[in-house]
Formats: C-alpha cells, structure tokens, sequence
C-alpha cells in the first residue's frame, strides 16, 4: 500500500519507519528541507534505539522516502497520516494549527478518495474537524481515522512493531477494512485492534496517559508519607503491586513524570473537561503533585546546605527526562539545575545522549561532560536525576576520591542502603530510609 505521513518528528518518523519495514511503500513529509535533506542521507534528527538502522535499511530498499512535496506524496497515496505537533497553549489547550493546515492541504491535493489518518494526539472533535475542512477543498471523498498513538520514548519500535492494542475511530466499514489490512503485520500474537468512533478514540489516548501520570504522582504522595512516617516505599510498592488489579507498572516514586506526551495529554484533557463544563479535579491534584515533586531534591539541597549555594559545586547524573531518549521536555533536571544556579552554586552534568539538547537550555552556565566521573570532581553533591543503566553500579570507591562530600541526593532510588553503608556515602532517596554519615568534609 502506498502511504504518506505528513511530519517527520518522534511519530511520524518512527510510524512511517515501521510501515515501510512490513513492505509499504512510505513517503514522509516536511516542510524543514535541511531535515528532510539529512533524513534523504540517513541522518536521524532524534535519538530513538534502532531507528536509524531500519531507516537506513528501508531507504537503500527504496520503501522510504523523504520530501518537502506534501502534493505529490498525497497524490501517490492511499491514505496519509498527519503526525504533526500539537504543543499545548497557555490555556493547556492543543494547538491545531498545523493539524488543519495540514487537512486543508490534503484536501487541495486530492486527486481520488483519500484515508486521513489524526496520528498526532488531537482533542476529541478533531476527527470531525478535519473531514469538514479536507472535503471542502475536494469533490473527491475524503474519510477521516482516530488513530492515537501509544509509544514510549527509548522503545518506540518495540511498542510500534507488538503494540498492546491497536485504537482505530472511524465511521465506516470500508475503512476499517484497509485501516485493519495495514496494522495486521504489527498483531499477529493476538494482541487487539479495537474499533470505535473517532471521539472514543480520541478520548482514549489522554484517558491512557492520564491514568499513568496519576499513578506516578499517586506514588509519589506514598513516598512523601513515608518519609513521614519512616516507612520505605519499595516495600510498599511491591506489596501494593503484588495485587492483581493494581499490577507493579507505573509505580516507582521519583522526582516527577516529564517528557513530550503526559505533561501536555494531562493539560489537554483537563481543558477539554473545562469547556465541556467540568473539572477534572484528580487531574488537578496529579499536576500539583508532580510539579512539587520536582522540587523535591533542590529542597532537600537547601535543607542540607541552606538557600546560599556560593561556593557550593553539584554533579548531576542524567538530563533527559528518562532513559533512552534525549527529549528534555519538562525533565524534572530543568527546575532542579535552574534552582542551583540561581542559589550561586556551580554544575557539572553527564548524561549519555542529552547533552547537546542541554546545552540549547542552559548554554555555558553548566559544564557538560560525557565522564560520569568527571562531573564528580570536587563535588559537594550527586544529585541522579535520569535512571540511565550506566548509573546504576559505578565504581563506590573512585566516587569517594573524587566528591568533597560524599552526599548522594538518588532522585531515582538506584543505590541500596547497605551498598551506601559500606562505602560510607550519605544518601538520601524517594520515600526509602536515608543513609547518614557524619560529612567527610
């Protein structure tokens, strides 16, 4: 079948990848000439494990292709994917701009039938909204497809290649057919593709993302009590987890979600909510959390050194709001570093992709080094902010050598008690007990 995908961002890229490796023959689109140029000679734009290879794979096999000719891919498709972004307004609500720029655009084009396909995550009414703009520039029928996406950052070819589910929201029989004909490839251990209206479809996916941010803040709240209450939280996760109509995902305490996807579903939904005249008061309370948990080691920092920071040398360990991405948005390292600064303190940072993306952040107010251990020098502080593997068992020993103080601030929980004991580390994590040591200077 031959596709187009309109956006060559995270989605896009990542969709439009996918299809042409079960044999498609796919067209992506965008109107960045120098990215598409890169992307033409196998230059991935975004940090995604195993993107580049199968892009590079699928080109040399002449199944993908890149263009600034939006015209030209819709004429040669069937159905065209839109997977630009929709970055949330000061009202948290989703910009579509550039989703009904782009229908308009489809609509001029169309020489035939046209499939459009919403894979950006649009508010419900979308679907609706992009038929009635597509058809008025056309006599050709235009049919319009929820189809969310549910990809997490670091596995997205995973998640794409053996989805959970599949959401397709559509209105007519004829395309769920063609739409259940592409995806067939991506479920074949069984796994299910679920029909529905386009505004259930569309619901679905900031139904999904505002459920596990509650679930990260609801654990969050459990830490902060007990660390109250000398409780540890790993203990009560796995005891909370071990229950089957809870299960263990999405409960591991930290220092906040971040990210491109459940900051901006969470806002979103909530908007949605206000102008159908209803407060989604959960939501209110899971924003409200997670913004303060992001405070949590800068508070713990100012407890320990007080608000006057002159002087005062931090290494943080990790950037990227998770592992195996890049992506800084809204990573709780942001408010944390931010907060540092400001107090006269100076930073040293390491994360293993990110630090190019941090350098458009912060500039030169940070020293960036690819050196775990490098940031370490002199330090008065670790503060771990990302939970990449490479942090989870360094060496204790040079740590020490290294650190003024040795003071570990694991906003991730990494490092066991008795491991912190025998080096003679304070450490103070996420609702688990801390290690304190009389300081080593």
């Amino acid at each position: 079948m031959r596709i187009a995908v309109v956006g060559t961002g995270y989605v896009g890229l990542v969709a439009g990848t996918c299809f042409a490796e079960m044999g498609h023959e796919v067209t992506c689109v965008d109107i960045d000439e120098a990215k598409i140029h890169r992307l033409q000679i196998g230059e991935i734009p975004i940090y995604e494990p195993g993107l580049e290879e199968l892009v590079r794979g699928n080109v040399l096999q002449k199944r993908l292709h890149f263009t600034t000719d939006l015209d030209e891919a819709v004429r040669q498709a069937r159905v065209i994917f839109i997977a630009v972004g929709t970055p949330p307004g000061e009202d948290g609500s989703a910009d579509l701009s550039a989703v009904l720029e782009v229908a308009k655009a489809i609509g001029r084009a169309a020489n035939g039938p046209k499939i459009i396909v919403d894979k950006s995550t649009v508010p419900v009414g979308t679907a609706a909204r992009v038929k009635a703009i597509a058809q008025e520039q056309t006599e050709h029928e235009i049919q319009v497809v929820s189809n969310p996406e549910f990809l997490k950052e670091g596995a997205a070819i995973e998640d794409f290649m053996k989805p959970d589910r599949v959401v397709i929201g559509a209105e007519n029989p004829e395309v769920f057919e063609v739409m259940d004909e592409l995806y067939a490839p991506f479920v074949r251990s069984g796994k299910p593709i679920l029909h529905m209206d386009p505004a259930s479809a569309e619901l679905t996916k900031y139904a999904a993302n505002a459920m596990l941010a509650t679930r990260i803040s609801f654990m969050n709240e459990i830490a902060r009590i007990c660390d109250l209450v000398g409780a540890d939280v790993n203990m009560v996760r796995q005891g909370v987890g071990s229950d089957s109509r809870i299960g263990h995902a999405f409960l591991y305490p930290g220092i906040g979600y971040g990210g491109s996807c459940f900051p901006k579903d969470v806002k979103a939904i909530m908007r949605t909510a206000q102008e159908n005249g209803y407060r989604f008061r959960i939501l209110d309370a899971v924003e409200e959390v997670n913004e303060a948990q992001k405070r949590l080691m800068l508070e713990r920092v100012c407890r320990i050194f007080g608000e006057n920071l002159d002087g005062r040398r931090f290494a943080v360990w990790g950037l990227a709001f998770k592992p195996r991405t890049d992506d800084m948005r809204e990573a709780p390292s942001i408010p944390i570093i931010r907060g540092l600064l400001e107090r006269g303190a100076s930073v040293a940072a390491c994360d293993p992709v990110a630090l190019d993306v941090a350098r458009g952040i912060f500039g030169e107010s940070v020293r960036y080094e690819k050196d775990q251990y490098a940031v370490l020098e002199g330090a008065d502080a670790l503060i771990v902010c990302t939970e990449w593997n490479e942090f989870r068992h360094p060496d204790f020993e040079r740590m020490a050598k290294l650190m003024r103080r040795r003071l570990i601030l694991d906003g991730r929980n990494l490092y066991p008690s008795r491991t912190m004991h025998e080096h003679g580390f304070e450490r103070y994590g996420v609702g688990i007990p801390a290690v304190e040591h009389q300081p080593t200077a």
